[in-house]
């Protein structure tokens, strides 16, 4: 026991070091993945804009308005017509999600954009920014922060948690006092 608990010793302050490297470079991800996905997410938008606008040129040439036109599309006696209502309420739909999304983003600071985020997260805009995301350094505050923040988290499940553990099992058995 004795052995084990010099080594321990000895690469306790290089796994701490290694802790803060490492939470440091997986937080600092945390405002690049945002960012990327963002991007990806004004596509997203601008082209359920431009579906939209498409509908409503359509609704406007035949005399009303998109709801309008929605309206009279469902009730037509062809299934196919029918569906195309359909679609074009879902492209309201998800052009306001977007909207919404995209907004709330553009509105959080820097201490709740990853809640706002989280809560207004696309999982299939997520899932494909994830498969093409390119790994960064970030040289913003918000990086700086995320980095920090990285390093002190690391350190804490460290030192509450994996070395206390190990301080458990490797504590020095108590001496006895010798009474005279």
């Amino acid at each position: 026991m004795k052995s084990s608990s010099r080594i321990f010793r000895t690469f306790d302050g290089l796994i701490d070091r290694f802790l803060c490297v490492l939470g440091a470079i997986l937080f600092s991800q945390g405002p690049e993945f945002m960012q990327q996905y963002f991007q990806r997410l004004g596509g997203h938008l601008q082209e359920a804009q431009r579906q939209l606008s498409l509908f409503r040129g359509a609704a406007s040439q035949s005399g009303g308005t998109l709801e309008e036109f929605i309206a009279q599309t469902r009730t037509n006696p062809n299934a196919g017509v029918v569906q195309l209502s359909s679609v074009m309420s879902d492209a309201v739909d998800r052009t306001a999600s977007l909207q919404a999304a995209h907004d709330a983003l553009v509105h959080s600071s820097l201490w709740t954009k990853p809640f706002v985020f989280m809560r207004h997260v696309d999982p299939d805009i997520a899932r494909v920014t994830w498969s093409v995301y390119l790994p960064a350094v970030p040289t913003t505050v918000e990086g700086l922060l995320y980095a920090l923040t990285g390093m002190l988290f690391c350190l804490l499940v460290y030192q509450l948690g994996i070395k206390a553990l190990f301080g458990l099992f490797w504590r020095k058995p108590a001496r006895a006092t010798a009474t005279a």
